[in-house]
């Protein structure tokens, strides 16, 4: 009456995720975009539409500096904002 679970029969292999892992940004090359992106965030009521502008400089940067795989704009949700220039790159 008892059934024998036998776990070993099936195999799991793991695979990563589709859009793979990216690294941290340890020396912070891109936390000033990412700060003004927050500020804006914070201004705006949390509403995320009215700071996509710097989003997409946020996710430039990281492109730049190979801390994210490099994708077109247009894949990352960007397409009508392509034409735009993007916002302008803080000094160091």
């Amino acid at each position: 009456m008892s059934t024998a679970m036998n776990f070993s029969s099936k195999s799991f292999t793991p695979r990563p995720p589709d859009k793979g892992a990216f690294p941290l940004d340890h020396f912070g090359e891109c936390s000033a975009f990412k700060e003004r992106f927050m500020e804006c965030l914070r201004d705006n009521g949390y509403e995320s539409g009215a700071c996509r502008q710097r989003a997409m400089a946020y996710l430039e940067c990281r492109m730049e500096r190979q801390l994210m795989a490099n994708e077109p704009l247009e894949k990352l949700g960007f397409k009508d904002l392509i034409g735009e220039k993007s916002e302008a790159k803080p000094e160091k």
